[in-house]
């Protein structure tokens, strides 16, 4: 991982100041002469910058992202826990962690601090712009932003608006964590016990009844209590907190309920219209948080989209597990775009 530092004063969507920014980011493989060789990945809620841990067997050699033939970018988004200027970080005006006066951030905050990174790089073009889940807002909002750099847009399991379901699941976490009184008092190490529980409400709409019912099946019958399913759950909320940031978590689900690919452009469809990309929209049609019809609709009225449906056991989190589907569809979609 690298860590770009900047004192250039980050002005936000809503007018508030960062003093200064911290960007995380990996990268593999080499850029091309021409500049124009780049993959850049947009990361999910609680991802970091090494795609390669997190998205595993789409890095490498003859795998869908070549570092022999592709430069990969992948950035810690603005707000997060993994390196780059977050709730946890020092506010260099108070000399203290920013914690909930870390102010309201919006996707096109995370495009404009990535492009600070793209510039950085040296890089002219992106072959293609892929996210998923909030990374997917991340995704199609650069490629409207920006409609002559990216070339081909590649969304999955994402939409071109936060619906009210989105959302509702997002406050039912934030409740939760208001209902950890360490997390609202100021203290660093504070949220945490919320934090386990919003987790376990986010799963819910991360899987399905199905693969809860068959993967939490009981054995016995009798059984009163100690299920499994409230283990995994239990078990999951741990690991959550183990590794990520209360603050920013609040932070990120506060991000993901701004997005709104249409706001100040005339609506949702006219922005889409701006989009000079091809577009791939790839939906899972087990997926309860972002149904397909939210990437049907994205296709439909970009001026050149193409919506392809997976199928998988796992619900939302299919785009991480059905490795082979989605690198047989990218693949596809790029034998018939370059």
């Amino acid at each position: 991982m690298n860590i770009l530092r900047t004192e250039q004063k980050f002005i936000t969507e809503t007018g508030a100041v960062i003093p200064g920014l911290e960007i995380a980011y990996t990268t593999f493989g080499n850029l091309s002469p021409d500049a124009d060789n780049v993959i850049w990945v947009c990361h999910a809620l609680t991802a970091n910058s090494d795609v390669e841990a997190w998205w595993p067997g789409m890095v490498g050699d003859g795998l869908l992202f070549d570092p022999g033939k592709y430069f990969i970018v992948c950035a810690n988004i603005l707000g997060s826990c993994y390196g780059t200027t977050g709730p946890a970080s020092v506010n260099p005006e108070t000399g203290k962690p920013w914690l909930m006066d870390f102010p309201l951030i919006t996707v096109r905050d995370l495009v404009n601090v990535h492009e600070i990174l793209r510039k950085h790089l040296g890089i002219k073009k992106i072959h293609s712009v892929i996210g998923a889940s909030i990374g997917g807002y991340q995704a199609l909002e650069y490629t409207v932003m920006y409609p002559g750099l990216i070339q081909r847009l590649i969304v999955l399991a994402s939409a071109a608006k936060q619906t009210p379901w989105a959302t509702s699941f997002n406050e039912s976490q934030r409740l939760a964590m208001e209902a950890d009184q360490s997390f609202l008092g100021g203290d660093p190490e504070g949220g945490k016990k919320g934090l386990k529980a919003a987790r376990s409400i986010a799963l819910l709409s991360y899987r399905t009844s199905v693969a809860y019912n068959l993967t939490q099946k009981e054995e016995d019958d009798e059984k009163m209590a100690s299920f499994k399913a409230s283990s995994y759950q239990a078990y999951q909320g741990d690991k959550l907190v183990a590794r990520f940031n209360p603050y920013s978590y609040w932070c990120l689900t506060c991000l993901a309920d701004t997005h709104n690919i249409g706001r100040k452009r005339g609506g949702v469809i006219n922005a889409l219209k701006e989009a000079e990309a091809e577009v791939l929209c790839v939906g899972i049609g087990s997926d309860l948080l972002y149904p397909t019809d939210e990437q049907k609709f994205i296709a439909s009225h970009v001026k050149k989209g193409e919506y392809v449906e997976i199928d998988s056991f796992y619900g939302h989190d299919g785009f991480l597990i059905e490795t082979a589907l989605v690198t047989d569809v990218i693949r596809k979609f790029w034998a018939k775009t370059i």
